[in-house]
């Protein structure tokens, strides 16, 4: 014979919302990392991991394979300059890394309105 017990309610979950980005945001401001790496499968989702892990997508990626080097560019908006040196240490320490190169660009009102011109 089997006997059926009641399960103990469970108490309801409520899912509060997320907080708000705490993270400094300058969206006048472009950041290009140049980064030359050894030609290894994980050279470009390590490199792109630096930068989706903090809820940002490149603006422009270009990579290019000559015979055992890879040579990547990606352009990232909206860094203030701790974070981008940050990143660009980080770029450092990845093993396949020979070289790291970050120049940054400030956009002025009129090449903001151009480039949302643009992506309309």
């Amino acid at each position: 014979m089997l006997s059926t017990t009641t399960a103990a309610a469970k108490p309801a979950v409520t899912l509060a919302p997320p907080a708000a980005e705490s993270r400094p945001f300058d969206p006048n401001r472009r950041v290009v990392f140049s980064v030359v790496a050894d030609a290894d499968p994980g050279s470009l989702p390590r490199v792109l991991e630096l930068v989706a892990k903090r809820g940002l997508v490149p603006l422009a990626l270009v990579s290019r394979l000559v015979d055992d080097t890879l040579a990547i560019e990606m352009e990232v908006g909206g860094m203030v300059r701790a974070e981008s040196d940050h990143v660009g240490n980080c770029l450092r320490q990845i093993p396949m890394v020979v070289r790291v190169t970050v120049s940054e660009q400030t956009l002025s009102a009129d090449g903001m309105a151009s480039l949302l011109a643009a992506a309309e």
